[in-house]
């Protein structure tokens, strides 16, 4: 078959499927399926393939239109200008998320930073972890309850060269470093959808293919948040920074949730949530008070 040909039946199938992006996604994998370049496509439509291309782009086509995501099919995805692997055990990293890592890189106390470690809570994929040994030149530690998640972050930071700086750790939040003021920044973008909508209420491509762990914050999405708000005055160095991403309509009750006090006494100086480029609320900022 015909480049031409195969694109345009890809992008029918796939328009049939409800796929959002129907022409764009069948040319994404007309062209990881090819080893073509989209120049490539566009200045020679009428070359032909082996069957051997075709019947790979065709089996790429089905699972896209089982609504698997387009990343794992082709098993990364672009962040931070750089070129990630991902697989069913992480989410795909989102704009929301490269949003959370320039607040933390444009708010941060550097001389904070400068003194404490660096923790990345519930890494997944390792994509903040990663960004932060590249930009910080500093090491960061990278904690996830899945260890099939930490594989896909070793992955990830062998292939953006800080092996050396991003330390793994397979742990439940941050128990393993109870009573221990160590860090001086924590990043964390944990699992805040709740329970409800993974039924009903997200797209295919994510309630039937991202990983569920990631995703399920209980029954108000607010279970691993909690959970990280009564832990982190213990292991949160004097004017260390905390940054977390948060879910729609979730801002009043995060903000709430941080203002209360803590249970050794040791609160924030500093509390701020940040509206995202369509302002949305999307990133809480709380720093913790100097002793």
């Amino acid at each position: 078959m015909r480049l031409a040909e195969l694109l345009e039946t890809g992008s029918a199938a796939l328009q049939r499927a409800g796929v959002e992006s129907p022409l764009l996604d069948a040319r994404l994998l007309l062209e990881y399926c090819s080893g073509k370049s989209r120049t490539a496509l566009f200045l020679h439509p009428l070359d032909s393939v082996s069957d051997e291309v075709a019947d790979r782009y065709l089996a790429a086509i089905a699972r896209r239109q089982r609504r698997e995501p387009l990343a794992y099919i082709l098993g990364e995805r672009e962040f931070w200008s750089r070129s990630f692997l991902v697989n069913p055990s992480v989410l795909i990293p989102r704009p929301e998320t490269e949003f959370l890592l320039e607040q933390v890189l444009s708010r941060v106390d550097r001389e904070n930073l400068r003194s404490g470690h660096l923790l990345d809570l519930c890494c997944g994929s390792g994509v903040i972890a990663v960004v932060l040994a590249i930009e910080t030149g500093k090491a960061v530690v990278a904690v996830d309850i899945s260890a099939e998640a930490l594989a896909v972050a070793g992955e990830n930071s062998r292939r953006h060269r800080v092996a050396s700086q991003v330390h793994l750790l397979q742990a439940d939040l941050l128990a393993p470093f109870a009573e221990r003021e160590v860090f001086s920044l924590v990043v964390s973008n944990p699992p805040y959808v709740r329970s409800g909508e993974l039924a009903a209420g997200l797209a295919p491509e994510v309630a039937f293919h991202e990983p569920h762990l990631a995703l399920d914050g209980g029954a108000d999405g607010l279970f691993l948040i909690s959970r990280i708000r009564q832990a982190l005055p213990a292991v949160l160095s004097p004017g260390g920074d905390f940054f977390l991403e948060f879910g729609a309509e979730q801002a009043e009750a995060v903000l709430t949730m941080f203002q209360a006090p803590s249970e050794n006494g040791r609160d924030f100086c500093r509390l701020a949530v940040i509206q995202d480029y369509a302002g949305r609320d999307r990133v809480l900022h709380a720093r913790m008070a100097n002793e």
